[in-house]
C-alpha cells in the first residue's frame, strides 16, 4: 500500500487545499483514487481545530482565520513551513486512530533525527517538541521546550486528511497572534531557528527516507 506523493511548488490557498483534500478523500473511499501524501505550503493564515478556544486567538485581524474541522486548537500556517496532508486508509491500517497518530509522531521524530535533532512527545501537549537547555527556564522553573511540529487529523469514514506541519523557516513572529495549540508558556522554533541550514527540499527528502507509508514515486 504505497500512496502517491504530491508536491506543490507554490503556496496553496487554504480553501483550495481543503476542497482538493475532500475530493481526494471521497475518491479514495469510493475506490476511485490512490492514497496520497501532499507536501505544500500555505499563505500566512490561522486555522481553528474542533477544540479551539476563541480566547487563544489573540490577534484575529492579523491573518485570515479558517475553521479546519480537524482535531486540535489554533495553528498557524505560512511560507517556510512544510505542511504534509495525509489522505490514507486508516481502516486498512488497523482502525486505531491513536496508533495512527503515534505513527505520524514517530515519522516526524525520525525525519528530524536526519538533521541531528531530538524531537520529543509530551503528555498533554500535542505535537513534537525540542528541549531548549540553551534558553532560560520558564518562570516556574520548568525547562523550556519549543514546538517544532503540529499534528491534527480528521477522519472521513476511516480515511484521514489534514495532517502535519513542520517549521523549516517560517516567520516565527506570526505565531504571536495565537496561543499555538492552546499551550501557553513554551515557545515555537524551526529548523533554521535552531541553527540548521535546512531547506524545505531537504526536509522533503528526509520525509521520504523515513516515511512509514513508503516513499512512493516522485509524484508531482
Amino acid at each position: 500500500m504505497h500512496p502517491e506523493w504530491i508536491t506543490s511548488d507554490m503556496p496553496v490557498p487554504y480553501p483550495v487545499a481543503l476542497a482538493e483534500m475532500e475530493a481526494r478523500v471521497a475518491a479514495i473511499r469510493a475506490g476511485d483514487a490512490n492514497e496520497a501524501i501532499w507536501l505544500l505550503e500555505h499563505p500566512p493564515l490561522y486555522t481553528a481545530g474542533t477544540s479551539a478556544d476563541p480566547a487563544d486567538l489573540k490577534d484575529p485581524d492579523r491573518f485570515d482565520v479558517f475553521e479546519a474541522r480537524r482535531g486540535g486548537q489554533y495553528t498557524y500556517h505560512g511560507p517556510g513551513q512544510r505542511v504534509i496532508y495525509v489522505m490514507l486508509d486508516v481502516a486498512a491500517r488497523g482502525r486505531d486512530i491513536r496508533a495512527f497518530i503515534v505513527t505520524l509522531e514517530r515519522w516526524v521524530i525520525a525525519a528530524l533525527a536526519e538533521f541531528g535533532l531530538r524531537g520529543e512527545i509530551r503528555n498533554g501537549r500535542v505535537g513534537v517538541w525540542i528541549a531548549r537547555p540553551d534558553l532560560p527556564p520558564l518562570p516556574d522553573g520548568t525547562p523550556r521546550e519549543d514546538k517544532i511540529a503540529a499534528i491534527g487529523i480528521r477522519l472521513s469514514k476511516w480515511v484521514s486528511f489534514h495532517g502535519i506541519s513542520i517549521n523549516v523557516e517560517p516567520d516565527l513572529s506570526h505565531f504571536d497572534g495565537i496561543v499555538p495549540c492552546g499551550i501557553a508558556g513554551h515557545g515555537v522554533t524551526s529548523l533554521v531557528d535552531l541553527g540548521l541550514p535546512v531547506t524545505i527540499g531537504d526536509l522533503d527528502a528526509a520525509l521520504r527516507r523515513t516515511s512509514p507509508f513508503g516513499s512512493g514515486a516522485p509524484g508531482r
